[in-house]
């Protein structure tokens, strides 16, 4: 097997313990092979909002022979969650060991084997192509995991500053789910982090009228954020939906009410709403039970919801995946967040990758075939895109 054998690279990659936002050498494992197949590769190190550095990889070829060539763009990223209980894993995390038809390892599935996978194909099509009309790109980083901040956000910023004008991007997520090539993701639904603090007077619980309790308050605000629905859905979207996921208040002793209660909530929400106009909704709503005063509201959008509508590109991903697998892929805006919230800003986005039954848990793992299947789709795209 050769450096860009997608099997091979994937376990190189798995190998790098790249939990967000550390590199562990994962980008110089792309960079070798990129390089000797002519792409230019440029690290972006960002350092933004005092959180940590982060390296991202911009790499290109540019094959125009003629001038209105397109720019296909391949996105993903190299940083992983963390491992948790090593002990609890049937194969070391970072150490990329196949069994049984499957490789295991942090990253397998979410998401270095598509990152891989896409090496290989353009690997392919530039040894096939070599004069082709057109530019190849790869955004990739090294912060999808974490705060993404000084990642792919930082990039777009950059590309969008530079002029560089990208036609169409396909993002290596793990979009299947229980079949290689059964779903495409074509959208994704906003973010919203809240964090909801009520003040309170501490006192005796046998004297509850010399002091005032924040709890009940807390209870009856998040009854109402949780109804009625914030909205009924949208084309291609499932409802708006909150789940709270925390609530404390200072641990003291139990005949001790607290003086106060925090709360925290996350909103995935569609397209009926822009995030500023949902945090004024939330805070609405707040307001008409606790009034104007004796609480503090903090939230944050870590990206708005958005849909994909170019008919042509999502025709094209389609088709191909239905013409390597035999599927016709579902198109569907579920799920969590993904980097693609910030390159619909440059080009229409869309996400193309493994099944991603086991991201984030213990054990995680993908079918060795479906790594070279989903090389061979990608490949296909390539073909397809650039019409040879």
């Amino acid at each position: 097997m050769t450096k860009t054998d997608p099997l091979a690279l994937t376990k190189a990659l798995v190998r790098c313990a790249s939990v967000t936002p550390e590199d562990h050498g994962a980008l110089a494992v792309m960079e070798a092979a990129l390089k000797p197949l002519g792409f230019a590769c440029e690290r972006m190190h960002f350092a933004e909002q005092g959180l940590p550095s982060v390296q991202n990889l911009w790499a290109k070829i540019d094959g125009r022979t003629e001038e209105g060539g397109r720019h296909f763009c391949f996105a993903g990223h190299t940083d992983v969650v963390p491992a948790g209980d090593v002990s609890q894993w049937d194969h070391p995390p970072f150490e990329a060991n196949e069994e049984d038809g499957f490789l295991w390892g942090r990253g397998t599935a979410d998401m270095k084997s598509a990152l891989a996978a896409f090496v290989f194909a353009a690997k392919r099509f530039l040894e096939d192509h070599k004069n082709f009309s057109g530019t190849i790109s790869l955004m990739i980083t090294g912060d999808e995991e974490g705060m993404a901040i000084n990642g792919t956000r930082q990039m777009v910023r950059v590309l969008q500053e530079r002029g560089e004008k990208i036609d169409h991007c396909l993002v290596g997520e793990p979009s299947s789910i229980k079949q290689l090539g059964d779903m495409i993701k074509i959208g994704r639904r906003g973010s919203c982090n809240c964090h909801l603090r009520i003040d309170g007077v501490q006192g005796h619980v046998a004297y509850p009228e010399r002091a005032d309790n924040p709890l009940p308050k807390l209870i009856k605000v998040l009854s109402a954020l949780l109804e009625p629905p914030i909205d009924e859905g949208y084309e291609m979207f499932q409802a708006s939906n909150l789940e709270v996921s925390g609530v404390s208040s200072p641990a003291l002793a139990e005949n001790v009410i607290p003086p106060e209660a925090e709360a925290k909530f996350n909103v995935r929400f569609n397209p009926n709403w822009e995030g500023e106009a949902l945090i004024a909704h939330l805070r609405e709503r707040i307001e008409t039970v606790l009034g104007p005063d004796g609480w503090q509201f903090e939230a944050r959008i870590s990206g708005e919801a958005f849909l994909t509508q170019d008919q042509y590109f999502i025709d094209l991903l389609r088709d191909c995946v239905r013409h390597k697998t035999g599927i016709t892929p579902d198109c569907t805006t579920g799920g969590g967040t993904s980097d693609a919230r910030f390159i619909r800003f440059l080009c229409p986005v869309a996400e193309v990758g493994l099944v991603g039954a086991s991201i984030h848990k213990l054990n995680e793992h993908v079918r060795i075939d479906d790594i070279y299947r989903l090389s061979d789709i990608y490949l296909e795209i390539l073909q397809r895109y650039f019409e040879v």
